[in-house]
């Protein structure tokens, strides 16, 4: 029993992983980008956590596979083609995540655990933009609460 677990967990291990990796092919293939493996490892990266990560947190996690040009100009472009999004906690810590454009929510607040650090989606907590006088136009809209999270809760 314990061995048709094993092999039944690396096969749903082996399932998500290609998802994963078919997900990066189709982003960088509806934004009309280059595939390569460090971009691929960038949203792969991404995809795979359910909190936002700082550029540090995600060259970490990527660390010995590409050098620093190459992750620096990769995870640029993503930023530009609004394939990633910067999330501004403060002065001193940026996460990223992937855009509403690509991740096909709506616009919604993030919340900043300032005990654990994390940065989540809160998906239930939508914003509502406001009616501008005419001849402005909003480009981003961003609502961060902090406090603690759940887990820190407790």
């Amino acid at each position: 029993i314990r061995k048709k677990i094993t092999i039944f967990a690396t096969i749903l291990h082996l399932k998500c992983y290609c998802m994963m990796n078919l997900q990066a092919r189709e982003i960088l293939q509806r934004h009309k980008l280059k595939r390569t493996s460090c971009r691929e490892g960038i949203i792969q990266l991404i995809l795979s956590t359910d909190t936002a990560l700082s550029e540090h947190e995600i060259r970490e996690r990527l660390e010995g596979n590409y050098d620093r040009t190459t992750f620096y100009r990769s995870f640029k472009t993503l930023i530009e083609n609004k394939i990633i999004h910067k999330i501004v906690v403060d002065n001193q810590m940026v996460k990223y995540a992937l855009d509403i454009a690509v991740s096909h929510q709506k616009p919604h607040a993030h919340f900043y655990c300032e005990q654990c650090e994390s940065v989540l989606c809160m998906n239930n907590a939508q914003i509502t933009i406001p009616e501008l006088p005419h001849g402005y136009k909003i480009f981003e809209s961003e609502l961060i609460l902090k406090g603690l999270c759940a887990a820190c809760t407790e």
